[in-house]
C-alpha cells in the first residue's frame, strides 16, 4: 500500500494530524466512495500505550486491510466542545467516513456534527447516549474484564493488599473499580484494596498525567500494596513506571501493555492487562461502512464476543497456574451467566 503522510497543524483541529492514502482512491466495488477513515484521539492522544493506541491499532488495520485512506487527529490542550466540533466537521468536509470519536468527551461533538452529516456513519467509543440514526454507540462491558483483573491481583498478592487507580472520578472509570473489588473479594472477601481517583475531572489531566500516576502509585506501595492495576489512560505509564521501581506487580489496561514497546522496560511487573478491544470496534465500524451496511446504534462488547478480555503475554504470568486458572474459571463463570459483574 503506498502511504503519504502530511503533517497538519490548524486551530481547533488538535495538535496533529496524519493522512494516508489507500489503494482504492474512491469507490470501490461495494460502492463505497469515502476517502477513508476519520478518527479524533481522546485525551492524551496517541502514544499513550493504552486507549488510544489501541483505537490507532484499529485505524491502521482498516487503512491495510480495507485499502482505504485515513486521517487520524491528536487533542489540543484545554480544548472545547466547539473545538471537537470544528475538528469532526473538517473531517466530515473532506469525505472522510466514518468520523470516529474516541471517547466520551466527544460525545456532544459527534451528536451536533452527526446531525448536519446524515449520509456519513459517526461512531463514539465509551457513550451510549446519542441514538442518532448514523451514529454506532462502541461501548464495553469494563466491568467483566476488571473483574478478571481482580481475581488475578487477589491470586497474585502476597501481602493480600492489592490497589486501584483510576484516572478520573466519573461512571466509566467507577466501573473499572467496581470489577476489579469485586473479583478480588471473590477469592479473599478480607483482601485490603486500596483507592484512588487521580482528579475530578478529565480537564485536571487525570488521564493525562504519568506523574499523577506514580505518585498515586508510590503512595499505595508505601501502604503495603503489592499489585496495582490502573484505569488512567497515558497516567497509568506512571503507575507502572512506580511498580516496577519497587518491584511489585502492575496490572494494565485496555491495550496489552506487556506489549507496548515504550514499556518495554517495565513488562517484568506487568503481570497482564485487562483488555478492551476499541480497535477492533474501529475497524469493525469501518469495515461496515466500506461493505455498504454500516452499524448504528449500541454495539457492546463482552467478555463472550471478545470485546474485553485479560491479556496473559507476560510468561512469569503464565507460569503462575493458580493464578491463570482461576482467571480462567471466572472468565467462564462470567459467560455462563453464573457470574454477574457490578457496574458501581
Amino acid at each position: 500500500m503506498a502511504v503519504a503522510v502530511i503533517a497538519l497543524a490548524a486551530a481547533g483541529c488538535g495538535k496533529s494530524s496524519s493522512e494516508s492514502t489507500g489503494t482504492s482512491g474512491g469507490k470501490n466495488s461495494s460502492g463505497y466512495s469515502g476517502k477513508g477513515i476519520g478518527l479524533a484521539y481522546d485525551i492524551g492522544g496517541k502514544g499513550d500505550q493504552s486507549f488510544n493506541d489501541a483505537a490507532f491499532a484499529g485505524f491502521q488495520k482498516a487503512e491495510k486491510e480495507l485499502k482505504i485512506g485515513g486521517r487520524d487527529v491528536e487533542p489540543s490542550d484545554n480544548e472545547t466542545d466547539a473545538d471537537k466540533v470544528q475538528r469532526l466537521e473538517q473531517l466530515a468536509k473532506a469525505g472522510y467516513n466514518p468520523i470516529i470519536g474516541v471517547g466520551f468527551v466527544y460525545a456532544p461533538a459527534v451528536k451536533e456534527v452527526a446531525a448536519k452529516y446524515p449520509k456519513i456513519t459517526f461512531g463514539i467509543i465509551d457513550d451510549d447516549t446519542d441514538k442518532a440514526s448514523n451514529v454506532a454507540d462502541m461501548v464495553f462491558h469494563e466491568e467483566q474484564s476488571s473483574y478478571l483483573a481482580g481475581v488475578a491481583a487477589a491470586k497474585a498478592t502476597k501481602k493480600n493488599h492489592i490497589g486501584f487507580i483510576g484516572g478520573v472520578d466519573i461512571p466509566l472509570i467507577h466501573k473499572f473499580k467496581a470489577g476489579f473489588v469485586q473479583g478480588a473479594k471473590s477469592i479473599n472477601p478480607k483482601i485490603k484494596i486500596e483507592s484512588q481517583y487521580l482528579t475530578q475531572t478529565p480537564q485536571e489531566g487525570g488521564f493525562a498525567s504519568p506523574d499523577k500516576g506514580k505518585d498515586a502509585a508510590n503512595g499505595q506501595i508505601e501502604a503495603g500494596a503489592d499489585v496495582l492495576y490502573q484505569a488512567a489512560g497515558l497516567s497509568g505509564q506512571g503507575v507502572i513506571q512506580a511498580a516496577a521501581a519497587h518491584k511489585v506487580w502492575a496490572i494494565g489496561v485496555d491495550s496489552d501493555q506487556y506489549q507496548q514497546s515504550a514499556l518495554a522496560k517495565y513488562k517484568d511487573y506487568i503481570l497482564g492487562s485487562a483488555l478492551k478491544n476499541v480497535g477492533g470496534a474501529v475497524y469493525d465500524l469501518t469495515k461496515s461502512v466500506v461493505d455498504g451496511k454500516p452499524l448504528t446504534g449500541e454495539q457492546r462488547g463482552d467478555l463472550k464476543s471478545g470485546g474485553v478480555g485479560f491479556a496473559d503475554s507476560n510468561p512469569k504470568y503464565q507460569a503462575m497456574k493458580d493464578v491463570v486458572a482461576a482467571v480462567e474459571k471466572a472468565k467462564q463463570d462470567i459467560i455462563d451467566g453464573k457470574v454477574t459483574v457490578a457496574t458501581q
